[in-house]
């Protein structure tokens, strides 16, 4: 059995705030003496297909909730979803259609479970209670805010202020959100920092149908590989928890000594005693663990959440071959071609599709990230001679090698 005090170390660990700590505390003692875990909460808006590593820091802390016995409600907002949440936008968003939710939902169910223990997580609708609602229900609970309050939101009060335009539907979100943790009797909610508003709206909602308030407990936004803006995947910074075993284990290599230290801390199972050893490491304290030998078991364990342990271990070798001993892999791929004239390199990466044009190419020339049988490229005019094979490598983490047809 955990103590209050170890069950409160873990829960704080990563979170920005814990509102309100002493509640959460009194709450763990009362559930410890009557042997009832608490009920924690976390809803996801299936809104994108494509799930990273960001999408995963609240899942990671509902995880550490379940370790410690509690019940886990995954709540998954197929009804908020097309409303769509206003949080962070300058303009209202485009809602969905139900078809294309349901679609994205599946694949957060199939993800959700790399992490937690299907058998003890209970994964629920919001349109469960919305989809009976009567229009008179929800002008009743539009009844429970006021238009004052909303505007106190920060996203919401800057587009009043710049007259910009604020639908009627984007003042129901909150209390859509908030209403959710009113039908699942929550006692702790998590959400992002952004989702600090929303989720006060539902400990609001709670006092006033009759519940305990639930506890709110806020988790930062991870930063993406540049270590400065938040992971995306329009800002290229991500690393999705669809990519191969390779591309996720070399992303994870190639962060600062800083971040990894913050991907520990949000992502990883390693426990509070294995953390201050990563954090003392890259402090260069005594008793510390060395910070490549850190970067590689974080690697490691994130590649075989998503992937398995067998193709943790092949990433990590094949990591180690390419990029310790320079040597190249054995699966790169192979680009076939017949010319009898010599052909532009920035054409060879972009047809074999390696890079994505050959202004990529050429970029990438220009900074000396590209090599040929492994010298560097100094000249984005190099032309290849249409005989033989060639080993093309761009970046740290692209090869291809070029075939050329016999000439006859």
């Amino acid at each position: 059995m955990t103590s209050v005090e170890e069950q409160l170390a873990i829960i704080r660990r990563g979170a920005v705030e814990v509102l309100v700590e002493t509640e959460l505390a009194e709450k763990l003692r009362t559930a410890e003496k009557a042997g009832i875990p608490l009920r924690i909460k976390a809803g996801f808006d299936p809104t994108a297909p494509d799930l990273h590593l960001g999408h995963t820091v609240l899942i990671q802390k509902l995880k550490h909730f379940q370790d410690l016995g509690h019940q886990i409600l995954f709540l998954i907002g197929d009804f908020t979803g097309m409303i769509g949440d206003p949080t962070g936008k300058n303009e209202t968003r485009k809602p969905m259609t139900r078809e294309q939710l349901l679609q994205n939902a599946e694949t957060y169910r199939e993800q959700v479970f790399k992490i937690l223990d299907p058998e003890k997580t209970k994964v629920v609708f919001n349109s469960e209670w919305f989809g009976p609602m009567s229009a008179a229900d929800l002008i009743g609970l539009a009844a429970r805010h006021t238009v004052a309050r909303m505007l106190e939101r920060d996203d919401f009060h800057k587009r009043f202020a710049g007259q910009q335009p604020i639908a009627i539907h984007e003042f129901l979100y909150p209390l859509v959100q908030g209403y959710d943790s009113v039908a699942l009797h929550a006692d702790v909610e998590l959400g992002g920092t952004d989702q600090k508003f929303n989720l006060l709206v539902g400990r609001e909602l709670q006092k006033q149908m009759g519940q305990r308030p639930q506890d709110i407990l806020t988790m930062p936004l991870l930063e993406g590989l540049d270590g400065v803006n938040k992971m995306s995947k329009s800002l290229g910074n991500y690393i999705g928890i669809t990519e191969s075993p390779k591309e996720i284990y070399g992303k994870l290599m190639s962060i600062s000594d800083t971040l990894m230290l913050r991907y520990y801390e949000l992502l990883s199972n390693v426990d509070l005693t294995g953390l201050q050893q990563v954090r003392a490491g890259v402090e260069n304290q005594q008793g510390g663990a060395h910070p490549m030998e850190s970067k590689k078991s974080l690697a490691r364990e994130i590649v075989a959440r998503f992937h398995g342990s067998a193709a943790a271990v092949r990433a990590e070798e094949e990591f180690v071959q390419q990029f310790k001993q320079k040597e190249v892999p054995d699966d790169i791929p192979v680009y076939h071609l017949a010319s009898t004239e010599p052909v532009w390199i920035c054409t060879l990466l972009s047809a074999s599709g390696t890079l994505a044009s050959n202004g990529e190419g050429r970029r990438l020339i220009q900074q000396g990230a590209v090599k040929l049988n492994g010298e560097k490229v100094g000249s984005a005019d190099l032309e290849i001679p249409p005989v033989g094979e060639f080993i093309i490598q761009a970046g740290k983490r692209k090869f291809v090698k070029i075939v050329f047809a016999e000439n006859k």
